[in-house]
């Protein structure tokens, strides 16, 4: 029990709360009861000092291309009413209805997609092949999921998916043929890989593709329930609005009895008029979490016959004569040329998981820099949430990594849309890092938002929890996150056995770092070596390459021990997961002090100097393995955590000119980002 010296303080601090200037027992039980003055809403613009840097300049950097393409496209989509404007005191705001039925909003979804159409939005999206297209295809992609994940989807299975497995999988006689009727949605597409018995084990698929010699078609059979075609996006049946009319299957090609692995296939699915073709089978996946602005579907093939030709051939072809022919001899090597349309949805989710993040932050950074909760004094005023220190440090943290996960993003696309094949591999391997890196990101950033807002975060037209819930499910499709981590330590380890063997340094991946002398850290760092360079790249170079040393050494212990290759592997998978975390926070550091080394001395390098060491120090007090493995001391980890406290102190100030520098309109974000008291006023409630 308190002494009570100290339970009389804080009796006292409470009845200052609860009597204002009444300040005893006495004089309250004596005196009338007056109200306590209205909140008012003060604009954090007015309130905080005005930036210290070019808020714009740092948008450039963040975006890192297509500036004026992405506010087109806002605007676009700001002054139809089919993204549902709505009016809240002196602001609108557009964004979904979610209050609508599943089949409402898939209505809405292709209502949407017909206006951005007729807008020129997706023009070249197909046609366009060179660099600077794609990375505008990127930019425009990323505008359309702030305002809907599930317009984003749609968009995204048509021209990525069912029109990347055309464009990498097919020839000159499937380009002509569909992917101009496919850019002006003549033709509609979906991408039928996923199966209820095998999502992420593509390799493992059960649907069955059998040429047929005498009439030279491909005879296409779902053999059993667990082989049909599961969370098709575009397959369900929306009424005469907009279904798909064709597919790309995976399945597994029998040529005389035997398997020649996965491959895919186009097929007819529904007629123009909507009806669905003879021998195909088609069910609704059923309301979700979110995304139902989305059509998923399931879907069995009863034996449906297609063309020779609809084999997408670039890797494999099967002669009318039933021979099977490939350039690519080895089987591993061939399905891994079937999984490339896969590529551009990773690298099409890590950027758009950024955004999303980028959303969320500006809104609860906004509304804490309004809001104000408790007294310090009995009788002072209500403090801002943003400056508690813990409420700093719930967000700010945040911050930074968006940012640096900003850079790492534009990296992953110029990196995709340059791509060659010899970069192919490290296009996979980055972007299954960055897949999972920044989509786990994300889903903490929009729960740390949600719950930074307190209640106002439950409220959808706030925008944070419904976020929350609609890019849950980036963390497992397109490869589950956890898998892609497996694979990515798998190619790690790969290459740290080529270059033992052949005795040759390490090159590509940014593991030439192996090459160095180990670097030495100093048991009791400074506050200016914490935020130096050289200790950073040191402290994650070092984890790195040590994880990979005792990743290596232990599967072999295991194979020593009898243990297959793929079972060493297996038995290895904490320090797998810890080694492809390490690979990723290195990347995304090293790409940051890249664009931060590439700007003038200033204010604006000064503050990306502070976001790149809140970056990294976060990374060394998130991470046990650094006192683990004894990369710093306790000494050392102690000081990188009271370093990011002041960090949070020294970015607090810059707190609004960093969201701001986002780039995201006002419109896009919520109420409680602008005027919240307004925004609940009685006469708004007409409005809801």
């Amino acid at each position: 029990m308190d002494p009570p010296s100290s339970a009389a303080r804080r009796a006292s601090v409470i009845a200052g709360h609860l009597l204002g200037p009444y300040q005893s027992i006495a004089n309250f039980s004596s005196s009338p009861v007056t109200p306590s003055p209205c909140l008012n809403y003060s604009p954090p613009d007015l309130s905080e000092k005005p930036p210290a840097f070019d808020v714009a300049a740092l948008r450039r950097i963040l975006d890192g291309h297509h500036h004026e393409a992405r506010d087109w496209l806002f605007h676009l989509m700001e002054e139809s009413p089919l993204f549902c404007p709505r009016r809240r005191g002196e602001f609108t705001f557009v964004a979904p209805d979610y209050n609508q039925t599943k089949e409402q909003q898939r209505a809405a979804t292709m209502r949407r997609i017909e206006y951005l159409l007729g807008q020129g939005v997706f023009q070249g999206w197909f046609t366009g092949s060179d660099p600077e297209a794609g990375m505008r295809k990127l930019a425009l992609f990323e505008c359309i999921a702030v305002f809907d994940h599930s317009l984003s989807i749609k968009l995204g299975v048509h021209y990525f998916l069912w029109g990347g497995a055309i464009n990498f999988l097919g020839t000159k006689r499937h380009h002509d043929k569909w992917l101009n009727a496919s850019e002006n949605f003549q033709v509609k597409g979906c991408f039928a890989m996923t199966e209820l018995g095998h999502g992420s084990n593509v390799r493992g698929i059960e649907t069955i593709a059998t040429y047929d010699i005498d009439s030279g078609e491909f005879v296409i059979n779902t053999p059993c329930e667990s082989a049909q075609k599961y969370w098709i996006g575009g397959a369900a049946n929306v009424g005469k609005v907009f279904h798909s009319t064709h597919t790309i299957i995976f399945s597994q090609l029998l040529i005389n009895g035997t398997n020649q692995g996965v491959h895919a296939f186009i097929a007819q699915i529904r007629d123009n008029e909507g009806n669905i073709c003879p021998n195909v089978r088609i069910a609704d996946c059923g309301h979700k979490i979110g995304l139902n602005g989305v059509d998923n579907g399931r879907i069995w093939f009863d034996n449906i016959r297609i063309p020779r030709e609809n084999l997408l051939n670039s890797v494999a072809d099967v002669l009318p004569d039933g021979r099977y022919v490939s350039s690519i001899k080895d089987p591993d090597q061939r399905f891994a040329a079937f999984l490339a349309p896969l590529t551009s949805g990773r690298v099409n989710i890590a950027a758009t998981a950024v955004y999303i993040s980028k959303v969320g932050l500006a809104i609860a950074v906004r509304y804490a820099l309004t809001r104000r909760v408790f007294s310090i004094t009995a009788d002072g005023p209500e403090v801002l949430l943003l400056d508690y220190p813990a409420h700093q440090r719930r967000l700010l943290p945040l911050v930074a990594k968006t940012c640096a996960m900003s850079s790492a993003a534009n990296f992953l696309k110029r990196l995709y849309v340059n791509r060659t094949p010899e970069s192919n591999k490290s296009v996979h391997i980055y972007s299954s890092a960055l897949k999972a890196t920044l989509t786990w990101n994300n889903m903490r950033v929009l729960q740390e938002c949600r719950e930074a807002c307190g209640g106002q975060g439950l409220k959808t037209e706030n925008r944070i929890g419904i976020l929350k819930a609609e890019f849950d499910v980036q963390s497992t499709f397109e490869g589950d996150n956890n898998v892609l981590m497996q694979q990515v330590s798998k190619a790690l380890l790969a290459e740290y056995i080529a270059a033992k063997k052949r005795k040759h340094p390490f090159r590509g991946l940014g593991l030439e770092h192996m090459n160095d002398p180990c670097p030495v850290i100093e048991a009791n760092p400074t506050s200016s070596t914490l935020r130096s360079t050289e200790f950073q790249l040191n402290i994650i170079c070092l984890r790195e390459r040590d994880l990979l040393t005792r990743y290596a050494s232990e599967v072999s212990r295991f194979q020593a021990d009898g243990e297959s290759k793929v079972n060493a592997a297996l038995l290895s998978y904490q320090l797998a997961d810890e080694l492809a975390r390490a690979f990723s926070e290195r990347t995304i550091l090293q790409i940051f002090i890249k664009e931060e080394t590439t700007q003038s001395p200033g204010r604006l390098k000064d503050v990306l100097g502070l976001l790149r060491s809140m970056y990294a120090l976060t990374c060394v007090e998130e991470d046990a393995s650094f006192l683990r493995y004894g990369y710093l001391s306790r000494d050392g980890a102690a000081a990188a955590r009271r370093e990011v406290s002041k960090l949070c102190g020294d970015l607090r100030p810059h707190a609004l000119s960093l969201v701001n520098s986002f780039g995201i309109p006002d419109s896009f974000l919520s109420p409680i980002a602008f005027d919240w008291i307004e925004a609940n006023s009685w006469s708004t409630v007409n409005d809801e």
